[in-house]
């Protein structure tokens, strides 16, 4: 077998090396992130050739898969996760994704652009239905199914049922015009497509157990249809005559039926005899219907298939694994060696008792379990199961040696449980009965009124999570409405939630065995409703005191009491302060025993602090400690649980205070009163009452909302128009003042000729006072030179006369 990691690489070979013929298992696909953790694949789709798939990863990723050619290619990246595809389009290159947001996307595979974008669903779209012609589509959701044409993407139809009957698959049949919708309540009509009027209704048996049908199938020639559900029965019906013609029982290791897929053949035209019938515990075995003969299987309960996708031309086969991975096999090499047997009119698959290996199947077949019933008014004949029929429900049943004291000598070698079979060893201990209908009358009654604002009081980052819990505390406070008062219910409630969040029905059960059995692990908590559980703390601080009193006198010397170091451990179930691999194995030791040991417990982590807390003298630092995680050796603290368990007098002991573990009964939940009911009732009218109040101001902040809203609208249009006419103001007061400032400039302007003339003008008379006083210094000059030359020449005569 080879493994091709896709990565992050965009396209690639999908195997190095060709499979030998022969081979059923062809390549295995994975793809791993640059941190080297798996991003798990989710669904898969075939295309019209068969030759190709398409494959949607958790992350958004869609890849093509072209087993013929020996390639792969990421096509599209949605940023969500896909719940369905199609791949079966009129344009081969177009496929649709339905996504998380409930909307659906169309894409080309060759040019990676969205074609279109179909909103309308109301919840996750789980299933789509092309027409085989490619031009329609049908997309089914729990609510609704909603019918498209493909051509211009527009909704051209909308079924819509009652919110008590839920939508299990609309689908259209192949080669017809006709559609086929199933019903929880496990009715099957079939319709016209064009017209949508009812053809006929098929028969459901009257008798044996419900089925409740989550399956189906239909032959590539569109002449026989297969359900199932949870059950280890399949019915097989001709559309033809419309008559349930066979009902199949599966081996004792089909409990429930997950999916269903006919093979189909190259040489029966359509009639298909081999179905893939994939069950609860992930194995996909094959079987002929018409000898019911189980041919092979693939898959194991080690390695359990999720869902899987059969090529249209019978060729390759893809299951998507629970590891996250993809299988891809050859039909042909895994039915090349089977011969087909004479048809039988009615059988039950079944095994031998000295070999119940998958490889080894040995079959029973009856064909005298079904009779033909007389016609009833309305109704055509059906096929009737007969007393003789075994209609037991074989879900709940433990495998062979699955026995609870073998499990507790396992749990004393290896001092907790395998992690990969933990879950389903704790549904064997604690025998639930999975009630399906029970649990879904509780869950059809809504959300209870004391859980609607559970996110405001309990903030979970998940909102799968917060929805999950807010599912199953309203469960359970519709079955016993003492846990609609509870306050630290969610607090309870939460790790098994938080294990259990894909199977509610499981968490409400678990939930419903611990807390809410009147004589089981949370027995006589409710007694002293709503102040803690004196008595149960009582028990604890007796056993506490016999095994440590020097620890119980320090406790009660600093003021505190059992309310302080053992209710905050109870209530929480130790969530709060053991991590999560520290709390799975406590409680496979506390399933595993009396409900008195939840109670040792309690004091083993007492005493495994005792150090810590003879050191301690606040009180706020003891309530702080029992809130917190610990360092704490588990392996320590749970062998101190079972010496405390094995050495507490026998006058003092839990064990011989409180009453045996008794599972749930089946078909119905047990009535839970074990509680004052006055005090109940009356916390209920008080929260009624606030919800009343607050509903009443609620409508009365509505009613006042239109005239409120009416005001603020008028107030802010006055203020609108005041605001506009001061804008005019304030526009006509700048224009005035622009006015006056260029006035004024202007009147600068002149006072600055005015003034540059007279200063010129006084330049001028000053210049020209200048150059007369020049001139009159000058003609002086001239006068005393002239006045000089005349003495000097009068002088010289004198001399020359001497």
């Amino acid at each position: 077998m080879e493994v091709t990691d896709v990565g992050n690489r965009e396209e690639g070979r999908v195997w190095h090396r060709k499979p030998g013929p022969g081979k059923g298992l062809l390549v295995t696909l994975v793809r791993s992130d640059q941190q080297s953790r798996t991003v798990r694949f989710l669904h898969v789709a075939f295309g019209t050739t068969g030759d190709s798939f398409l494959a949607g990863d958790h992350r958004g990723n869609i890849y093509m898969v072209d087993v013929g050619r020996n390639r792969f290619r990421l096509v599209q990246r949605t940023g969500q996760a896909c719940t369905a595809l199609a791949f079966n389009l009129r344009r081969s290159t177009e496929f649709l994704v339905a996504l998380a947001d409930y909307t659906i996307k169309c894409f080309d595979k060759d040019t990676k652009q969205m074609v279109s974008w179909m909103r309308g669903h109301e919840g996750a779209v789980s299933f789509i239905s092309v027409h085989s012609s490619g031009r329609s589509a049908i997309s089914t959701s729990s609510d609704t199914a909603q019918l498209w044409d493909l051509d211009t993407f527009q909704r051209k139809r909308k079924l819509s049922v009652r919110q008590s009957v839920g939508i299990q698959r609309v689908f259209f049949l192949p080669l017809s015009n006709t559609i086929l919708s199933c019903f929880s309540d496990d009715s099957i009509f079939a319709w016209e497509s064009d017209t949508l009027s009812c053809q006929y209704q098929l028969p459901v048996p009257d008798s044996g157990p419900k089925i409740s049908y989550r399956a189906f199938a239909v032959t590539p020639d569109g002449k026989s249809l297969v359900a199932g559900g949870r059950s280890n029965l399949i019915h097989l019906w001709c559309l033809d005559s419309q008559k349930l013609v066979r009902v199949i029982q599966m081996p004792t290791q089909v409990r429930a039926v997950r999916q269903l897929e006919f093979l189909p053949d190259t040489f029966d035209r359509g009639a298909s005899q081999t179905l893939g019938v994939l069950s609860q515990d992930g194995v996909m075995r094959f079987i002929d219907v018409q000898t019911c003969k189980l041919l092979f299987h693939l898959g194991s309960p080690d390695i359990a298939i999720s869902t899987a996708a059969v090529s249209p031309n019978g060729r390759h086969m893809a299951a998507v694994m629970d590891n996250g991975s993809i299988n891809v096999y050859s039909i042909h090499s895994l039915t090349q060696e089977f011969h087909k047997l004479p048809s039988t009119q009615v059988a039950v698959v079944s095994e031998d008792e000295d070999d119940r290996e998958l490889s080894k199947p040995k079959v029973r077949v009856r064909s005298d379990l079904v009779e033909k019933s007389a016609k009833r008014s309305g109704r055509q004949s059906q096929a009737k199961i007969p007393t003789g029929f075994p209609v037991e429900d074989k879900e709940n049943q433990q495998a062979a040696g699955l026995s609870k004291k073998r499990l507790v000598s396992l749990l004393e070698a290896f001092g907790e449980y395998p992690a990969k079979y933990r879950m389903f060893l704790w549904r064997s201990l604690l025998c639930l009965p999975e009630n399906y209908t029970a649990y879904s009358s509780l869950t059809e009654k809504g959300p209870h009124s004391a859980f609607l604002a559970l996110h405001n009081k309990y903030p979970i980052k998940s909102h799968k999570l917060q929805r999950c819990l807010q599912r199953v505390l309203s469960a359970l406070a519709h079955w016993a409405a003492v846990f609609g008062e509870v306050d630290y219910l969610p607090l309870v409630a939460f790790p098994f939630v938080k294990l259990f969040q894909n199977n509610p029905l499981l968490c409400f059960e678990m939930l419903a065995t611990v807390i809410g059995g009147a004589v089981n692990w949370c027995q006589h908590w409710f007694e002293y409703f709503p102040n803690p559980p004196l008595n149960i703390l009582a028990m604890v601080e007796n056993v506490l005191a016999h095994h440590d009193r020097k620890l119980l006198q320090h406790l009660v010397s600093c003021g505190v009491t059992s309310q302080v170091y053992a209710w905050p451990l109870l209530e929480t179930l130790f969530s709060e302060v053991l991590t999560r691999d520290e709390w799975l194995r406590l409680f496979d030791s506390v399933f595993s025993n009396h409900p008195a040991f939840l109670l040792m417990a309690c004091v083993a982590y007492v005493t495994c602090c005792r150090q810590l807390l003879l050191k301690s003298t606040q009180k706020r630092d003891f309530e702080y400690f029992f809130r917190h995680r610990n360092t704490m050796d588990m392996r320590n603290m749970i062998k101190e649980a079972y010496r405390i368990m094995d050495s507490t007098p026998a006058d003092i002991h839990p064990k011989n205070m409180l009453s045996d573990f008794t599972p749930l009964t089946r078909g119905q939940y047990p009535v839970f009163n074990h509680y004052p009911e006055f005090l109940v009732e009356y916390q209920r009218r008080k929260r009624e009452e606030m919800q009343l109040i607050e509903m009443r101001h609620l409508c009365e902040r509505e009613e006042l909302a239109g005239p409120r809203a009416h005001f603020m609208q008028r107030k802010a249009e006055e203020e609108a128009f005041y605001t506009q006419e001061m804008l005019q103001e304030a526009e006509e007061r700048r224009r005035a003042q622009e006015e006056e400032r260029l006035a004024a400039d202007q009147d600068l302007d002149v006072r600055r000729t005015e003034l540059e003339a007279q200063r010129r003008r006084l330049e001028q008379k000053k210049k020209k006072k200048h150059l007369l006083m020049e001139q009159e210094r000058l003609d002086r000059e001239v006068e005393h030179e002239v006045a000089t030359a005349m003495e000097r020449s009068a002088g010289e005569k004198n001399d020359t006369d001497l």
